[in-house]
């Protein structure tokens, strides 16, 4: 190859050096960064939950048949399931290089429809789950109390209400996930109290479905010969513990009532207790962020900062939010590196 024309015509030369530069520079500012290169496949991930059972019963009556009606789908490469003690399912469904993320996901929500059916009453309540993530992190968040004047409960709840909801309308966020557990009712069934009423744990699920009900009750007085029309409210789903101990079991026809709070105890507790979280050493809750394939991590980064800078005006006394792990920390290292003389 002659290269004499670059050294007769400089002029030629030093315009095209000159592109070469302000591209380099566009392209400096416009690439995403990112902490690997674009080589992981897409992923869809699908996940529920079945209170109470245990990994194998998970697997044979969530993840089987979830599998099956998966399994097929277009371009899809291979699937990971898990299934844990207290009650989750997780697949995750890898498919070819360069297929669509959205097409992808809509396929394994058809399919995922399909195996509704099969699924658990307690599963189809609660609801599968089918989402487009990342599988690598993007940023680690924590919250904790330093004099633990607040509870688990309060702490997890705070991050999932005020913290969370704000991170995922983030754009480049892929999705946020809290390590918590949200405050949930808990009733405590004593089995020696309920065997001397002979009562089993689905008498007291039937009669929670009966009495802790949203309820449309409607309206009387329309096109009718009253002055007035009104429209009838129900209470609503029960909030508090002595309300949920009030449920009645059982009535008998010389006026003795059977309630809930003779046969178990009531609390606000949370919604597991199969984990614990330690920020520091202290009790907290922590959240991870995943990234949204194509999106620029450096940028995501520093929005999400931005977010935290602002959500800290507004902690309660003495809260503490910081950023436990980032992904920039990782990448102006190697920038660094790469960047060094030496």
């Amino acid at each position: 190859m002659k290269l004499d024309g670059f050294i007769n015509r400089p002029v030629l030369s030093t315009v095209i050096s000159i592109f070469i530069v302000i591209f380099g520079i566009l392209g400096l500012f416009s690439l995403p960064i990112e902490q690997y290169p674009d080589i992981a496949p897409p992923t869809i991930q699908v996940s529920t939950t079945y209170t109470g059972a245990n990994a194998q019963t998970v697997l044979n009556s969530v993840i089987a048949p979830l599998e099956e009606q998966i399994n097929g789908a277009e371009n899809m490469d291979y699937m990971v399931s898990s299934a844990t003690n207290n009650g989750s399912a997780t697949i995750n469904v890898y498919f070819k290089q360069g297929m669509d993320p959205n097409m992808a996901a809509v396929d394994v929500q058809n399919r995922v429809a399909k195996a509704t059916a099969f699924l658990p009453s307690e599963v189809n309540q609660v609801g599968v789950i089918t989402q487009k993530r990342q599988t690598s992190m993007l940023m680690v968040i924590g919250m904790y109390d330093p004099e633990d004047k607040y509870t688990a409960q309060f702490i997890d709840n705070y991050m999932a209400i005020n913290i969370i909801p704000q991170i995922k309308r983030v754009s480049g966020v892929g999705d946020a996930m809290a390590f918590g557990a949200d405050y949930s009712m808990r009733i405590w069934l004593k089995p020696d109290v309920m065997a001397q009423y002979k009562l089993m744990p689905s008498d007291i699920t039937a009669a929670l479905a009966e009495q802790n009900i949203e309820a449309a009750p409607g309206q009387f007085g329309e096109q009718g010969n009253q002055t007035f029309q009104y429209t009838l409210r129900y209470k609503g789903r029960l909030t508090d513990a002595s309300e949920f101990e009030d449920i009645i079991l059982r009535a008998s026809s010389d006026g003795d009532i059977l309630r809930l709070k003779d046969v178990a105890d009531v609390e606000l507790g949370r919604l597991t207790y199969g984990f614990q979280n330690l920020n520091n050493g202290h009790l907290g809750s922590s959240a991870i962020v995943f990234q949204s394939a194509g999106s620029n991590a450096t940028a995501v980064i520093e929005s999400i900062e931005k977010l935290l800078d602002n959500a800290r005006k507004d902690l309660p006394a003495g809260m503490v939010l910081q950023t436990t792990m980032s992904v920039n920390d990782f990448l102006f290292a190697s920038i660094h590196e790469v960047l060094d003389p030496r």
